[in-house]
């Protein structure tokens, strides 16, 4: 995996850009996410610039005379590290690293570094390397020719070729053996979670810090690292939780989603994320003490959406409701936002009515059935077994009787065959 090596405090600066795109107040509430990813990396924010442009310069991102007020400003202040709230190409890289004389990173970079310092687990780390590879193939300059020293192994320079192009050719290399990798370990967890669809599924969603493995934690005694940082846990947790007799589900944990999240590392992480495509439930939990909870709740909204999970059965947790400092707002949350509940995990408040709502979820739209098929019925049985949580198939001498568990939704389209299969036998 490839890191920051230095992570003792770097005295950072970080550059936010308003185009029209987002208001000041919305690019400022950026600015200061980005501080907290700047210190979750491990660097200390000295200075933060708010640059107004009508568009991108396509050279140095922010104009030349900005950059130029910016190097001066490094000079003097000792800054060793550039952040950018935006992704930057490879020629605005090179421009601002060869204007300043320091490193550049943008905000998929600084992401992608705490994902590799907090990847614990074979998966995460092969998920994160795919994703930070991915993200610097389009990127490469000369200053990527170190890593002619990390896969010195997979090739050689040919004949002509530049060193950024070996670069390339071994970056390319090792992409396609990660993917080779992650389908397998991808492979092994779909044998792992072939015991869970006897049970009905919640995941866990969230904007990063929302709270999920506070909750998680407190449901479950799951024992999740829970820190008031960003990206403090990477892998899914699963735990069993119990709503009463005979009326167990299973509660997964997830990655928090956060804005302008790399998409190669939605694309990388999809193993681990798979355990939102197979809930049955999304639990998305949102602190809705923080000013800009709405555009959090978008946040990830949109990326379920992009994981193809935005139709499941949703509770929406509003958490942190302890921290609220304006209460108008839980009457706002409760006129506007079906389905949901104000918690607070971290003191308890309210845990006994989201219980009962998973309850009442489990006990309404979760029912068993049965049902008879001929033998020469075959390829229905196989799409039963697409459709619903199969819990038995027992084959007699003359039928099929399958025993499955399914939402109200998929009770209905299993009915509809039932129907259009006996009007086309008629």
């Amino acid at each position: 995996m490839i890191t920051i090596q230095n992570k003792q405090k770097e005295r950072a600066i970080l550059i936010a850009l308003v185009t029209g795109n987002y208001s000041k107040e919305q690019v400022e509430e950026h600015l200061e996410e980005l501080e907290l990813l700047a210190s979750t990396a491990g660097a200390v924010t000295v200075f933060k610039i708010i640059q107004d442009r009508p568009r991108i310069d396509p050279a140095y991102f922010i104009g030349k005379g900005k950059a130029e007020e910016i190097a001066q400003l490094i000079e003097l202040n000792d800054i060793r590290l550039v952040v950018f709230d935006d992704d930057l190409n490879s020629s605005q890289v090179r421009n601002l690293e060869k204007l300043c004389e320091r490193k550049i990173l943008d905000r998929s970079g600084l992401i992608l570094d705490i994902f590799a310092s907090h990847a614990k687990t074979r998966e995460a780390k092969t998920q994160v390397e795919l994703a930070q590879l991915q993200y610097m193939l389009p990127r490469l300059t000369r200053a990527w020719t170190h890593l002619s020293k990390q896969y010195g192994g997979i090739g050689t320079k040919g004949p002509g070729e530049t060193q950024i192009e070996t670069d390339r050719r071994m970056i390319r290399t090792r992409i396609s053996k990660l993917k080779a990798d992650l389908k397998k370990i991808e492979a092994q967890q779909t044998i792992k979670n072939a015991g869970r669809k006897e049970f009905v599924n919640a995941c866990l969603v969230g904007y990063t810090n929302a709270g999920k493995s506070t909750l998680i934690n407190l449901l479950t005694d799951a024992n999740v690292l829970a820190e008031d940082k960003l990206f403090a846990t990477l892998d899914s947790t699963t735990r069993s939780y119990n709503l009463g007799k005979n009326k167990k589900i299973l509660l997964s944990d997830t990655v928090g989603f956060i804005r302008k999240l790399p998409h190669n590392l939605i694309a990388s992480f999809k193993s681990t994320l798979n355990v939102v495509r197979d809930a049955d439930i999304i639990l998305h939990v949102v602190d809705v003490s923080h000013d800009f909870f709405e555009d959090h709740i978008k946040v990830v909204d949109s990326t379920l959406e992009e994981l193809n999970s935005h139709k499941k059965i949703q509770i929406k947790i509003f958490n942190k409701v302890d921290a609220l400092k304006d209460k108008a707002r839980i009457d706002y949350v409760l006129n506007n936002y079906k389905n949901s509940i104000l918690i607070s995990a971290e003191r308890g408040i309210n845990i006994t009515n989201l219980k009962k709502m998973l309850l009442d979820i489990y006990e309404k739209d979760f029912a068993e059935d049965k049902i008879e098929l001929d033998h020469s019925e075959s390829k229905f049985a196989a799409q039963l077994y697409e459709m619903a949580e199969i819990l038995s198939a027992v084959y007699e001498e003359d039928k099929i009787v399958i025993s499955y568990r399914a939402n109200s939704s998929v009770h209905k389209q299993i009915q509809q065959i039932i129907k259009s299969r006996k009007k086309t036998e008629g």
